[in-house]
């Protein structure tokens, strides 16, 4: 059996959670049992009325105290029930946790949350769960009630709040009850951006102090900015631990493959019905689609080995339209991907990354969030970035590339370090950007 173990280890350990072997099984029911004569008969059955689905497999792995580590992979990969295993809400088949400090956790939308009671009531009720006593809760009450901007609708009942107001609330519970370890799932993926930027701060704020931030979020620049390591989960099982550019690229790279395999997929099924179409077809007419499908297989398993769409060049232009590799700060900045579509799809999205060379992201920009409208680029076979007066500081940068489907999770083809260069600065100020500024 698990046994998650909060308990204060050797003051010099500088482990905070410690994952050993940790393996959970859900029962998934076949169909709805309804009565009771249902339920007898299904156990009379002999075939099992549920099948188990297997959500975390052997995971082992370490968070350091005062470490932001994050965890990604797909839905269904075992991401929130590791956190809740980490919280105690679930219980493991195998395996040991153990925690070294106090854990807030900030799970699911709502969750500890009664929609019949107000905001201030919920606020209590919540952290009184969190382990603060009503002393605590009335001296941080107004601190709580700041940071979730809610001042006007703190005596409305919890059921008249919108999503982004509930997980507000809840957030500023999670962050004032002043624990060792912040448990996020999806945290950001509900509010808008000035909530989400408190939100990182706040993290900063309980790294800088020796806490833990875990993450869980499907957002990768978030996760390749602000954590130290991550993890992917696949199936329940870990794919990859280590930096989180190096864990988010493989991310990247398995959606990929994942919508390869799709589309191909489709393909193959289309290929399978037409097969079926056969048995009712006769003489010449049985001939002719014989020889289609022949042809179409061998059309798609030479388009299987092509990308749907692939990057093939990527140029690095000054204001004039000259090929560039060395900038001075101030510059004009052009980056051109050519790109070659091998496959029909409906529509296709670009988008380009600068990172410098310690990998810090600077900038990115894809044509999904700016809603570019991309038929001019599959036209032209190349997409083009103008950057004017680039404020880049001494050093070497590398540019990342990518092509999408209709949605970012629907990647086609990603370089990561397509193209490198440089920029130097005239003046010898410190920083990794240059701002344009006056002494008084």
């Amino acid at each position: 059996m698990s046994i998650v173990e909060k308990k204060a280890l050797n003051k010099t350990n500088e482990i905070a959670i410690s994952v050993q072997g940790v393996s959970k099984t859900f029962r998934i029911p076949h169909e709805k049992v309804s009565s009771i004569r249902g339920a007898v008969t299904g156990v009379l059955k002999r075939n099992k009325g549920f099948e188990e689905f297997k959500a975390l497999d052997d995971v082992s792995f370490e968070v350091k105290k005062g470490e932001f580590f994050g965890i990604i992979g797909r839905n269904g990969s075992g991401k929130s029930t590791l956190l809740k295993v980490l919280a105690g809400i679930y219980q493991a088949d195998q395996g040991k946790v153990q925690i070294d400090g106090m854990i807030s956790p900030f799970l699911e939308l709502g969750i500890g949350f009664n929609p019949e009671l107000s905001g201030r009531d919920n606020v209590y009720l919540n952290a009184t769960v969190l382990g603060m006593s009503e002393k605590q809760i009335d001296a941080k009450f107004d601190s709580i009630v700041k940071f979730s901007e809610l001042e006007r609708f703190i005596d409305q009942k919890l059921k008249n709040y919108s999503s982004g107001m509930s997980v507000r609330l809840a957030f500023s519970v999670s962050i004032h009850a002043n624990r060792d370890i912040l448990l996020m799932d999806e945290v950001l993926a509900v509010g808008d951006s000035n909530f989400q930027s408190k939100c990182l701060e706040e993290f900063n704020k309980y790294r800088d102090m020796g806490r833990t931030v875990i993450i869980v979020t499907h957002d990768i620049a978030v996760v390749q900015r602000y954590c130290d390591r991550a993890m992917l989960l696949r199936n329940g099982k870990i794919v990859k631990i280590g930096k989180a550019e190096e864990v988010g690229n493989e991310y990247v790279y398995q959606n990929m493959s994942d919508e390869e395999k799709r589309m191909f997929d489709e393909e193959k099924a289309k290929i399978g019905d037409a097969e079926k179409n056969l048995a009712n077809m006769k003489g010449s007419e049985l001939e002719a689609e014989e020889k289609r499908i022949a042809e179409e297989k061998i059309r798609l398993a030479e388009e299987r080995k092509n990308k749907v769409a692939e990057i093939t060049k990527v140029e690095l232009l000054d204001k004039d339209g000259k090929a560039k590799s060395v900038f001075q700060t101030g510059d004009d900045l052009s980056i051109r991907v050519y790109f070659k579509k091998n496959k029909p799809i409906e529509k296709l999205n670009f988008g380009i990354a600068i990172f410098n060379q310690e990998s810090d992201y600077i900038f990115g920009i894809n044509t999904i969030l700016d809603k570019i409208d991309t038929e001019k680029y599959l036209k032209s076979g190349y997409y083009q970035v103008d950057y004017k007066n680039i404020p880049l500081k001494t050093n070497a940068y590398f540019v990342q590339s990518g092509i999408w489907g209709k949605e970012v999770s629907q990647m086609v083809d990603f370089l990561e370090k397509s193209k490198l260069f440089k920029v130097v600065s005239r003046d010898q100020n410190q920083g990794i950007i240059h701002i344009e500024y006056n002494w008084k």
